[in-house]
């Protein structure tokens, strides 16, 4: 079968095409016929070695990359009694996904509803179950509630906007352009501003009266995260979920307290998808917003396993505003 794998981290010239035999799943897991593959950062970071030493995300090399996808089972492990051959499935969070056949963890697989379809799926899983985690879980926010969500016409941040619009929550949006601004506007921004050299929180206080927003989604980091802080009101919730333009390593504690003795956390996804049952139910929650029509994925871009090197481009250089996904075709080994 057909692979993308790295051996060395890099940048897209390590991307290898690479043959080889089509794998057999353990007592635990399932082999899904892969037919289509999200593109992520995730993909990006993966490349470039930034989870080279992480514990939650243990990914070594060499590696087929790829920690999102869509497909069908066709090989059923010894001990798995959730999952059946044929089902419809998309995972994330289990690398592999750019290839003909992935060996999935039965834990991290959930069925997708039949009027769903496989790029669709693929597009979805991994941005809306962080949506939900983040928003549900981390954010705990609820009508009436404010929030301000950082690259809002980013995959994510655009699922974000949508899925505080669906609680009744006010947001507050930052993006890079005017172009962008639109794409936050569109998906149900109340208030969108520029980053402005971190003049936002000004823009912030100034909207909200003095009092600064309830929660705030800051996937940017060192440029934004410090701002983020002036942004937030009085005990407020700053969620850190991503480092796009690096990560801060001078913090001092103190500079919460000064801040408004403010709450800050890094969540990751993995902790947040503990088990097959919540797996599944974030994926249920996902698809019935996608099917009830409260929750929009736009497909930006499509590939192939022929041209994934342009997909990792553009996704680094910001050309991709929407979520982009790979098409595997002719999936026989």
């Amino acid at each position: 079968m057909r692979t993308i794998r790295i051996e060395q981290y890099g940048g897209p010239d390590v991307l290898q095409r690479v043959d080889i035999d089509v794998p057999s799943p353990d007592a635990d897991a399932v082999l899904v016929r892969v037919h289509c593959a999200g593109i992520n950062f995730m993909d990006i970071h993966t490349r470039q070695g930034k989870y080279r030493a992480s514990r939650t995300y243990p990914v070594r090399l060499p590696c087929t990359l790829g920690m999102e996808g869509a497909g069908e089972v066709v090989e059923v492990g010894a001990n798995v009694t959730t999952l059946k051959r044929g089902d419809r499935v998309a995972w994330c969070i289990s690398w592999g996904a750019y290839a003909q056949y992935a060996v999935v963890p039965a834990a991290r697989a959930a069925k997708i509803p039949d009027d769903i379809p496989y790029d669709l799926a693929a597009a979805a899983f991994f941005q809306g179950a962080t949506a939900h985690y983040l928003m549900e879980d981390v954010g705990q926010l609820r009508a009436g509630d404010s929030c301000l969500i950082h690259a809002a016409s980013g995959g994510i941040g655009q699922l974000l906007v949508q899925w505080a619009k669906r609680i009744g929550v006010t947001v507050f949006a930052t993006t890079s352009s005017d172009a962008k601004a639109d794409i936050a506007r569109r998906h149900g921004a109340d208030h969108v501003m520029h980053y402005d050299g971190g003049r936002f929180a000004d823009a912030v206080r100034a909207q909200t009266q003095g009092r600064g927003v309830d929660v705030v989604f800051d996937a940017v980091g060192r440029d934004t995260l410090r701002d983020s802080f002036r942004a937030t009101r009085t005990r407020g919730l700053v969620i850190n979920y991503g480092s796009v333009s690096g990560s801060i390593d001078d913090l001092d504690p103190i500079e919460l307290g000064e801040g408004g003795s403010l709450f800050l956390t890094r969540p990751r996804l993995a902790d947040h998808m503990a088990d097959g049952v919540t797996v599944q139910r974030r994926a249920d929650a996902v698809f019935a917003a996608l099917i009830d029509g409260s929750l929009r994925v736009e497909i930006a871009g499509r590939y192939t396993l022929d041209d994934v090197e342009a997909a990792h481009e553009a996704l680094e250089s910001r050309r991709q505003t929407g979520k982009t996904v790979m098409e595997i075709s002719g999936a026989g080994a």
